[in-house]
């Protein structure tokens, strides 16, 4: 379980589609690299998720899968730094979600502001199915089965993380305070021994009923230093420093990430459902093609016209794969007509290809033994498996339903 000062761990995940586009690479992955070497990161396939809008269509879902799982190694997604794995290969997932159920008020699902918005999108299919309703309620199994620290999200995902935090809030509340609490927490707090101890009972008073915030931090510190108390008594300890019950699930944190709206080649955003996309390990000679057909300033008839970039398609790519020197020359150029559309294509189409080639290269190995994949994935399935058990072994002891323990 995730202790305080203990280490940060951040989760994310991703519905399988197939391959993907340079928005999820911009948007998504680029972010997820970065993330990688700064916390324990999980990065899983959400295909139980895709089957919650997408149930009646399960045809190619192992193909998307495994098409999207070497697109995450491609972009550089390092599996020696992130765990990545299947949510459906970890059923601990599933049984976290059916025990999370009986204790979330419906209410709390109908009020997710994506539910209403999902069924208004996808008006042409039956949504008025469990798996639906209850799908930010796996969600919220997904992330606390890790006991993430973390989740990056945009700013229209927040509600889903603040709905993660009141259902570990409410089951710690109604699991968190077991029989002879204060007693164990009394008898847990005596085993660090007598100076820390006092410092503890001290540092919890300072926040209790001074509220310093220092006081709290001090003795998180405190707590994770001790070497002879059990994984349950600083679970306890830490629960009973706010005046509450033992800490069971961890209240996760929305990671706010910078929204990237990647363009597609008819300048809305790039979205398959739109087909406007470059995928991210596309035929160079398609790229070629494809940006050299993009629209442009409608001002812009003749090579002699002069144009405005903000009112071009093409200016929005520049924006993310030109440098200053470049877009200097664009926007000079563009204004008084001094290139034409097909000179400001050039550099862009030499920036993607180049960025293509180095993806390319890293999909190369997994696409001609397409054991690799499995065997990371395999790898990373078993290690999630591991984390997520222990958590389950926590809850269904607070459950009383441990019958072999």
């Amino acid at each position: 379980m995730a202790l305080p000062g203990q280490y940060e761990r951040v989760l994310s995940g991703m519905r399988p589609s197939g391959r993907l586009h340079l928005g999820h690479y911009h948007g998504v992955l680029k972010n997820w690299i970065s993330l990688q070497h700064e916390y324990d990161s999980y990065f899983f396939v959400a295909d139980w998720h895709a089957l919650t809008t997408h149930y009646d269509t399960p045809q190619n879902m192992q193909s998307n899968v495994w098409d999207m799982v070497v697109d995450w190694l491609a972009a550089g997604v390092d599996p020696s730094r992130a765990t990545i794995f299947i949510q459906s290969q970890v059923p601990e997932h599933a049984e976290l979600h059916l025990l999370l159920s009986m204790i979330t008020p419906v209410s709390w699902l109908e009020r997710v502001p994506s539910y209403k918005e999902q069924q208004e999108k996808l008006a042409g299919k039956d949504l008025s199915t469990y798996g639906f309703l209850g799908y930010p309620l796996l969600q919220s199994a997904d992330i606390l089965v890790y006991n993430a620290s973390y989740v990056p999200v945009g700013d229209d995902q927040v509600a889903h993380v603040e709905l993660t935090r009141e259902i570990a809030r409410r089951f710690n509340y109604i699991y968190g305070r077991d029989e002879g609490y204060a007693e164990k927490a009394e008898a847990a707090i005596d085993k660090m021994g007598k100076k820390n101890a006092r410092k503890y009972r001290q540092l919890r008073t300072a926040f209790i009923e001074k509220g310093e915030q220092s006081a709290l931090e001090k003795a998180h510190q405190l707590l994770y230093q001790q070497k002879n108390i059990t994984l349950g008594d600083k679970e306890r300890l830490f629960g009973h420093l706010e005046g509450g019950g033992r800490v069971i699930l961890t209240e996760p944190k929305a990671l706010l990430t910078r929204a990237s709206r990647m363009t597609g080649l008819d300048g809305q955003k790039m979205s398959k459902s739109y087909n406007n996309t470059i995928f991210m390990r596309d035929d160079n000679d398609r790229i070629t093609k494809q940006i050299k057909s993009m629209p442009t300033d409608p001002a812009r008839v003749r090579r002699d016209d002069p144009g405005d970039p903000e009112k071009c398609p093409v200016w929005e790519l520049h924006k993310v794969y030109s440098d200053e020197e470049v877009k200097s020359w664009v926007v000079e150029g563009c204004k008084t007509a001094g290139i034409g559309c097909v000179d400001c294509k050039k550099p862009l189409i030499d920036a993607i290809v180049k960025e293509q080639d180095i993806i390319k290269a890293r999909a190369r190995p997994y696409l001609e033994d397409p054991t690799l994949v499995r065997t990371v994935v395999a790898s990373g399935c078993e290690k999630a498996r591991e984390v997520a058990e222990e958590t389950m072994d926590e809850i269904r002891e607070c459950l009383n339903t441990d019958y072999y323990s």
